[in-house]
């Protein structure tokens, strides 16, 4: 009888899926939302006349208040004062304010209106920011682009604050049972919504015929609703289980100022840190990008009118699929089974085949890109699995690092040798997005488990505040400079699908040059001090 007294909501693996659920579709919503844009970039430019540098500007600002306003602060200290159930509620509210903003900035009603007229006229010079040249806004930057830029500084204040709750949640919900099962599985979920914005953003922007990429923007809105409405069911939930445990809510520790010089003296607290923001600053901002470019390298033609790869079923047929690959690629690594896993893995496989032709057929390069994250929800529980029983480490760092270095100068070089040739185009892309989404999952699994090894424990929490804060540079500064690159190499293009794309593709391929030289580095270190890099993280069976 005492048993079933004590069995919290926590000892109940439904239970605790379901929180977890709850979480992570919040995470895959906002994830949504953070490119939404990305694969119409071709169109803003059309309707709107975002060139290439009020693109850039306009997406780096979603990070422009973290780094600059020092929002990641403010937000590890609301995490610690109010707790994950506030934080997550707050987070998702805000969140939703700024998608609101954003999605009016880009709605034909701006157009015209005395709104759009003061934008036109303001924010051309912003003291301080003009003269060190990191203004969030210039001088004949479009009204349309400055409003939805200031949306996004609001969202992305809110989608950086969810990020620290979700991995808070996770943890306080799964501690002592399947957490890094349950971190890879939010993971992988939220990676999907990249793939689900390649597809739907398009598909809403031309819906009917009539192309309105404010369609596109208002999905993301209505999932980010969805979003809030998951984080109040989850404060309820979390506040349940605090009444069943009587324990005060678990809260990270806050950021102190006197940390910073501890911190900032640590070697080992600067590879971990640099590493983060050239990783991460080769992937996110190519993110925004990667769909114009593959509109550029590639022969594309749109399938004949009426026909059934012109239609708009087949958008929804292809995205059932790539849930069939995920969903089954995924539950293979968890089957004993192995006769159930392979049927599994076949399954995913032959979806995924299926997939990709489809995507061929279509000649659209968003259902192409939208292969991205594929791969990665498939091996992200098999990395996990082997740097928990084997370690490595350090050594994944490395090859995450020489895979994304190969993907970029691939689609520098290669890819746009092949323009001309539709389905060899069309296989190099896809080989490569897959390898790069890989290499996307390699990174991060050795990346974030190696910063305890590294750093003294008792700046824990100020030390992930503080790389946090030098990734978000990276995320403001660099899609700014491709948009920037963009325009300076191709002077004089007005077709949005006719950029030439190799020079922010080597500039992307440096940071991975240089997130491999600091790899190397990070093992000397290891094998010199014995940090345990290459060690596994589960030490006793």
């Amino acid at each position: 009888m005492s048993n079933s007294i004590q069995k919290t909501l926590r000892d109940s693996a439904a239970m605790r899926w379901t929180a977890l659920l709850l979480l992570a579709l919040a995470s895959f919503c906002s994830y949504i939302f953070m490119d939404i844009l990305s694969p119409i970039k071709d169109l803003m430019q059309e309707t709107r006349g975002w060139d290439s540098t009020a693109f850039g500007t306009m997406q780096g600002s979603e990070v422009f208040l973290n780094v600059f306003a020092f929002f990641l602060i403010f937000a590890g200290i609301i995490l610690d004062k109010m707790g994950v159930r506030f934080t997550a509620v707050l987070s998702a509210a805000v969140m939703l304010v700024g998608a609101c903003i954003k999605w009016y900035a880009v709605t034909e009603s701006f157009m015209g209106s005395s709104l759009e007229a003061w934008f036109n006229n303001n924010l051309n010079y912003i003291p301080v920011f003009d003269e060190l040249g990191v203004s969030p806004f210039y001088r004949g930057m479009p009204a349309s682009a400055k409003l939805a830029a200031c949306g996004f500084m609001i969202f992305g204040c809110g989608c950086e604050m969810a990020g620290i709750t979700v991995s808070r949640g996770i943890v306080k919900w799964f501690k002592g049972r399947e957490m890094a099962l349950a971190m890879g599985s939010e993971m992988a979920l939220a990676r999907l919504g990249v793939a689900t914005c390649m597809i739907f953003s398009p598909f809403f922007a031309k819906l009917g015929g009539n192309i309105d990429v404010s369609r596109s923007v208002a999905f993301g809105v209505v999932l980010l609703c969805i979003a809030l409405i998951m984080t109040i069911v989850y404060f309820f939930m979390d506040r349940k289980l605090d009444a069943q445990t009587g324990e005060a809510e678990e809260k990270d520790d806050p950021f102190k100022v006197s940390d910073i010089g501890k911190i900032l003296s640590d070697g080992g607290f600067w590879i971990v840190a640099l590493l983060c923001v050239l990783y991460y600053s080769a992937i996110f901002p190519f993110q925004k990008y990667a769909v114009n470019m593959l509109q550029c390298n590639l022969s594309l033609t749109l399938p004949e009118a009426g026909s059934f790869w012109a239609g708009s079923q087949v958008t929804l047929i292809q995205y059932f699929i790539m849930l069939v690959v995920a969903a089954a690629g995924f539950a293979s690594n968890f089957q004993k089974n192995k006769t159930h896993q392979y049927i599994l893995l076949c399954i995913s496989v032959l979806a995924l085949v299926a997939y990709c032709y489809m995507g061929y057929m279509r000649q659209s390069a968003e259902a192409i890109f939208a292969v991205f994250p594929l791969l990665a929800v498939l091996i992200t529980p098999i990395l996990g699995n082997y740097l928990d029983h084997k370690g490595k480490g350090a050594s994944m760092l490395v090859l995450g690092s020489i895979l994304l270095i190969a993907c970029h100068l691939t689609f520098a070089f290669v890819l746009p040798a092949f323009k001309g040739n539709d389905l060899g185009g069309v296989i190099v892309a896809y080989v490569t997005i897959l390898v790069l989404g890989a290499s996307f999952s390699l990174v991060p699994a050795a990346l974030w488990p190696s910063v305890p090894k590294l750093v003294d424990a008792k700046v824990i929490g100020s030390a992930y505040a503080l790389i946090f804060w030098i990734q978000n540079i990276g995320l403001w500064l660099f899609p700014l400079l491709i948009g920037k690159v963009l325009d300076k190499t191709n002077p004089g293009v007005t077709d949005p699908t006719a950029f030439n794309y190799t020079a922010p593709l080597v500039m992307l391929a440096c940071l991975g040059l240089a997130a491999l030289v600091l790899g190397v580095i990070l093992k000397a270190v290891d094998r010199k001090k014995g940090l345990g890099l290459e060690l596994p993280n589960i030490t006793a069976e």
